[in-house]
């Protein structure tokens, strides 16, 4: 292959390395600045180059003097600066901005008699009106099939259809703040940051979310960029309804305001406005939920700290009778009652045999050996452990 082969080849695929140097690209409706390359030592700032992006040819303005090569660190390869802008070029740029602005209406017109839930915000050719790009805001999820069959029919290009979020569609309409400013995020902001109600709390604003949230519905981007200055200054104060011990008297801290630097503390009798500095200085804080502090107990003598290991070995031992079986458990009550029955039926048989007559012998030994086969009865009833847990032996009852 040829010197010129390859020299020609390179210039149509360029890469990374045959770039010279970087310059910064601002496209219009964007804030945001992108990196490409270039060779071309002639392209100075505020000039218009045509650039090859994702979307296609795009046109944009420098805002950057050309830098070398080696300042690009990052990993993402370098798309090329095609030329400086022509007067052809910016012809259709401007005329570009006319056609979006019918297809814009076409479009609307469209999704009307689809009956889609989608809110269209914008439209934008690229510069070689190859591709045009539809940006709408919807609440959920849309179906545009059928939308991009017409679309393409209609204009005879490829069509993309971009979601946005709340915060982009009041990005690109733009607008004033309560500020009386233009939005932040029309202005000079490139990309969104997490703005949380914590920033609103640590300004001591009120939580009211209407006043707190911008046009586009969410909080508003400066509680963002005003929260570091409020950590810094009340660094070292105390939280409201914190109560603090000042000049002698308690008090209750119920606003501050660290712009003016000014602090309102009152009881139920007198309430005062002092400085911030004085009440850091003079004041001594105490949480609200905090309490007094419990005093200290004296150190018992030797003989009434053993006493807490005396109660826990009884404690020990009663356990170990509880899970004691029940035949075990009360040997000694068992015996007394034993014997007391016994005694009774002693006493109950001697007054029976006083009453019963002695003539017939027969009679009288066939009783005896009852009274013999009843007693060895109970010995076995009470030798053998009761059916149910827990309750006295048949002899006991």
């Amino acid at each position: 292959m040829s010197e010129s082969t390859e020299t020609v080849m390179q210039e149509e695929n360029p890469t990374t390395f045959d770039y010279r140097y970087v310059v910064s690209v601002r496209f219009r409706n964007s804030r945001k600045a992108y990196t490409f390359g270039t060779s071309d030592e002639t392209i100075e700032y505020g000039d218009y180059v045509v650039v090859e992006t994702i979307r296609g040819m795009e046109m944009g303005e420098i805002i950057s003097s050309l830098r070398d090569r080696q300042l690009h660190t990052q990993n993402v390869p370098l798309k090329p600066v095609l030329r400086k802008a022509t007067r052809r070029d910016r012809e259709n740029y401007a005329q570009n901005r006319e056609l979006a602005k019918s297809a814009i209406v076409q479009c609307q017109q469209a999704i009307q008699r689809l009956n889609l839930q989608m809110n269209l915000i914008s439209c934008e050719y690229t510069l070689d009106r190859s591709k045009i790009i539809f940006i709408y805001v919807a609440d959920e999820r849309v179906d545009f099939r059928e939308l991009l069959k017409e679309l393409a029919a209609m204009f005879k290009c490829r069509i993309e259809l971009r979601q946005i979020g709340p915060r982009d569609k009041a990005k690109i309409i733009g607008g004033l703040g309560t500020c009386g400013m233009e939005t932040c995020c029309s202005r000079f902001m490139e990309d969104f940051d997490v703005v949380s109600i914590n920033m609103a709390k640590n300004q001591l604003l009120a939580l009211n979310i209407q006043k707190l949230s911008g046009q586009c519905g969410k909080l508003m981007c400066c509680l963002k960029f005003e929260d570091e200055n409020y950590k810094q200054l009340r660094a070292g104060l105390p939280k409201l309804n914190a109560q603090v011990e000042y000049e002698g008297v308690m008090y209750r801290v119920t606003s501050m305001n660290v712009i003016s630097g000014t602090a309102k503390i009152e009881n139920r009798e007198t309430a005062q406005f002092i400085t911030l500095k004085d009440l850091a200085e003079k004041g001594v804080f105490r949480r609200p939920d905090q309490k007094a502090a419990p005093a200290q107990p004296k150190e018992k003598p030797a003989a009434e700290k053993k006493a807490p290991e005396k109660k826990s070995a009884e404690k020990a031992e009663k356990k170990e009778k509880e899970t004691r079986s029940p035949d075990r458990k009360k040997p000694e009550r068992r015996a007394q009652h034993g014997e007391q029955n016994s005694e009774k039926k002693q006493k109950n048989r001697q007054r029976s045999e006083k009453k019963r007559p002695v003539d017939n012998p027969d009679a009288q030994q066939k009783e005896t050996k009852n009274q013999e086969k009843s007693r060895s009865a109970h010995r076995r009833r009470r030798r053998r452990p009761s059916k149910e847990a827990g309750k006295p032996t048949g002899e006991n009852q």
